[in-house]
């Protein structure tokens, strides 16, 4: 029996299960965006870390983390990302959209409930300046103004100068990205990524959490309790 269990322990840890999966766990009831990654509804639930460039190579310096919790009404998502410098935006708006906020530091979530129509997915980002973009993109009937679709989600964001670190967070409504019932067991299309660092466009830094998922919802996150 002992034999059995270490064979089994040895498996995990060598063959990790759910490679590209991460787990949003259940929160109590809806919360007020929090930017503490101590505080109560962010404790329990699983971290994936964001340190990849397009093609796998570990990008130094920008490890970010991730976490989910869910609600039956919302999605919360957290980010914690570590910096050299920062590329914000020098007339920053936390209270309308901004146009092409990817030329500046994001963070980014592309999230799919249609795993026959993958080429139509929604774009969520937030920077460090808690500025704010959503998109509905569909690579199969594209749409003339994708910018004007608005989910109705939320954001917040702080900078921490003294450790460089920037926070940012994310309520997305449900009935916005899936016409299915919030329920443990459910699964999306995702992808999550980070756009930092100042310069020409092809010098940026472009961090995926695995590689060929930049801009394409290829992993998946997974509802549990």
């Amino acid at each position: 029996m002992r034999v059995l269990l270490l064979i089994l322990l040895t498996a995990a840890t060598l063959f990790p299960a759910d490679e590209g999966v991460i787990q949003s766990l259940a929160a109590g009831s809806d919360f007020a965006l929090t930017l503490d990654p101590n505080a109560a509804p962010w404790k329990g639930a699983a971290s994936v870390f964001i340190d990849k460039d397009r093609e796998g190579n570990v990008v130094a310096g920008h490890r970010m983390e991730f976490r989910s919790v869910w609600t039956e009404k919302n999605l919360y998502l957290l980010y914690i990302a570590p910096y050299e410098t920062l590329n914000l935006h020098p007339n920053p708006s936390t209270t309308t959209e901004t146009m092409k906020l990817w030329d500046w530091d994001v963070a980014e979530l592309f999230i799919s409930a249609e795993p026959n129509h993958l080429r139509h997915y929604y774009e969520f980002q937030v920077s460090p300046q808690g500025e704010w973009i959503d998109l509905d993109i569909n690579r199969e009937n594209p749409l003339p103004e994708t910018w004007r679709w608005n989910s109705g989600f939320e954001v917040k964001a702080r900078i921490d100068h003294a450790n460089k670190i920037w926070y940012g967070a994310m309520r997305i409504p449900w009935s916005s990205i899936d016409k299915r019932p919030a329920a443990a067991g459910n699964e999306l299309h995702i992808s999550v990524c980070r756009i930092q660092g100042v310069g020409p466009d092809d010098q940026r830094k472009r961090v995926v959490w695995l590689p060929g998922s930049f801009h394409r919802p290829a992993n998946l996150i997974r509802l549990v309790r």
